[in-house]
């Protein structure tokens, strides 16, 4: 058998396909020895054989890689928007989790996107229940693809694809180059698997060895594991499709292979959840569940299953095997949604019967909530999940501000004290948006959205920058008045709220604006400046009057006046920069000329 050379174009996860191949082989040939085969090893080298085979699946998993990278970049804000969406309709949840599948390539991709978003609070338990259902409708469709088998022109898409990738001069072309690509070297990966397995038709002890996958058990059994092992579905499906297309493999066997990779592709999510929140586990529960018992299900019904595969694809020769194993696959998920489609709300109570809730963590100031790792996988998600933290962190920062006015009005030390414990939650979540905005960093990014990773970054400096000021300049002005006992006048005390009040609402707009991306938000802070400017300038000439009229008037009592209402401005100034990153520049220039 010629071997085909092969340069390393798999990303590092997937090295460990070499050495998956001899055990692979090493667990085949014991496997054919519990049955009591014989194997002619002078007939076939199987080093080659082994070599290839796994170069192909290294190649078949490289190419889907980039595929999935290459959809995540040109799709990741329209999945963003399409999941956090989600109403408590469960059929429209379902239909959105087959197509975000069907982009991301990955129906453990999207359970591990579903958790996040529980995590984060923009979906329950029970609307993701029906976006799990859907996402195994959704990963049909690559096997859907993969049964067309244009292995002949795979070189040709890869061409095509490299050419786009490196000389297109927008993100868009790039970005299909790459799908386009991936796409090349996922089909070149199954021809030379294909290939790799040729010789083995004539092998008669392999072929006995096969027909034992046509029990529907140890063909279940076999897809789950090695679908837990490289962690794909698509890899397994993808594998029975070739060795179908060359004849080795029956239609009842790579029907059990499908089933079992619905099975095995549970493992991904449950590693994900490891670890994890308790929403995180009960996801991963309910995608065991409702794989499981799927299969359960369909277990002594197989060959109805084999039946319907063949009405909707009629063949007589082995040729169209892979059409109707990937017929089979899209049936039985299909068919399984429509069964437990009307059963979310029981597929989530039964999951949070089986993980309960944890009891709180003793001795911890405080922890990041949204910040979840497994989002990492799509940039745009992983940065809006950093807004949602930036908004919980601008809470406990408009929460320091609400204390001062009771502060001063109550001259009471433990507002003070408020403030100052409420500053240590602060930094540490700033160094966990920081830490989890480097990991970002470190992704493929878009011009979108390196510059959005950019403007988190200027935000979240100068909102741990205003607690700051909050907690080390104005509470310590605060103790001073208290200390001094010095009351303020009616007209000043009413000025000064009007200017507490103005800013207040000012950082809970700037807040809002990081939080929710409203542009709307950003200008209300920014037009604010002449109103505060207005009032601070009231206060000022205030003070100035008084310590000219009435000598009495201590010296000491106006400075600390004086300088609160300094603080407070600059809180403002710090409002705006924070406001400023949602604006763009030319839409700040033309507020400024109107101020």
């Amino acid at each position: 058998m010629r071997l085909l050379s092969i340069k390393a174009l798999s990303p590092p996860k997937h090295l460990f396909l070499i050495r998956f191949g001899g055990v692979a082989t090493t667990l085949l040939l014991l496997t054919s020895s519990a049955y009591g085969l014989q194997w002619e090893t002078k007939q076939i080298d199987w080093f080659s054989l082994g070599m290839t085979l796994c170069g192909g699946l290294a190649l078949f998993l490289a190419g889907l890689d980039m595929l999935s990278d290459g959809l995540k970049k040109a799709a990741g804000n329209a999945l963003k928007v399409l999941l956090a969406r989600m109403t408590n309709n469960r059929c429209l949840g379902a239909i959105t989790g087959a197509l975000v599948t069907a982009a991301l390539n990955s129906s453990s991709v999207t359970t591990v996107l579903v958790v996040s978003f529980i995590t984060a609070g923009v979906m329950t338990l029970q609307q993701s229940v029906g976006v799990i259902m859907g996402a195994n409708i959704g990963s049909t469709v690559t096997a859907q693809l993969l049964a067309f088998n244009v292995s002949a022109y795979a070189l040709l898409l890869v061409a095509i694809g490299f050419f786009m990738t490196f000389t297109a001069k927008t993100e868009g072309i790039r970005h299909l180059g790459e799908m386009v690509m991936g796409l090349g070297l996922v089909f070149f990966g199954m021809a030379i698997m294909s290939q790799a397995m040729t010789p083995l038709r004539e092998f008669e002890a392999f072929m006995n060895f096969l027909k034992t996958m046509e029990k529907p058990p140890l063909g279940i059994l076999a897809g789950a594991i090695f679908t837990g092992v490289v962690q794909s579905s698509a890899a397994t499906v993808g594998i029975a499709i070739a060795m179908a297309t060359e004849g080795l493999l029956t239609l009842p066997a790579g029907i059990a292979l499908a089933l079992g990779a619905n099975i095995g592709t549970c493992v991904t999510a449950l590693l994900a959840s490891i670890g994890k929140p308790v929403e995180a586990v009960r996801a991963a529960v309910v995608h065991i569940f409702f794989n499981l018992l799927g299969v359960l299900i369909w277990l002594p019904f197989i060959q109805q299953l084999v039946y319907l595969s063949l009405v909707i694809s009629p063949s007589e020769t082995a040729a169209d095997i892979p059409r109707q194993i990937a017929n089979a696959n899209t049936l039985f998920n299909c068919i399984n949604t429509l069964l437990f489609i009307g059963f979310t709300r029981y597929f989530s109570l039964a999951a949070v019967k089986l993980v309960p809730d944890r009891p709180q963590k003793e001795g911890i100031i405080i922890e990041p909530k949204f910040l979840d790792n497994a989002a990492l996988t799509i940039p745009a998600v992983a940065l809006e999940l950093v807004r949602k933290e930036f908004g919980r962190m601008g809470h406990i920062a408009t929460t320091m501000l609400s204390e001062l006015p009771y502060a001063i009005s109550e001259k009471d030390q433990l507002h003070i004290d408020t403030i100052v414990f409420q500053d240590d939650k602060i930094d540490i979540l700033e160094a966990a948006i920081f830490q989890y905005l480097s990991r970002i960093r470190q992704l493929p990014l878009t011009e979108e959205e390196s510059k959005l990773h950019q403007d988190l970054m200027t935000a979240t400096v100068n909102l741990e920058t205003l607690a700051d000021v909050v907690e080390r300049q104005i509470s310590q002005l605060a103790k001073k008045f208290i200390a001094h006992e010095q009351d303020i006048s009616k007209k000043t005390n009413q000025l000064f709220l009007e200017l507490y009040k103005e800013i207040h609402g000012s950082v809970e707009l700037a807040i809002a604006a990081i939080r929710d991306d409203n542009q709307n938000a950003a200008l209300r802070v920014i037009r604010k400046q002449r109103t505060v400017n207005d009032l601070t300038e009231k206060i000022f000439t205030r003070k100035a009057e008084r310590l000219g009229r009435d000598q009495k008037t201590k010296l000491e009592a106006a400075r600390i006046e004086i300088s609160l209402v300094d603080k407070l401005q600059r809180t403002y100034n710090l409002a705006c920069q924070i406001a400023r990153v949602v604006v763009p520049a030319p839409v700040q220039r033309k507020s400024v000329r109107r101020i």
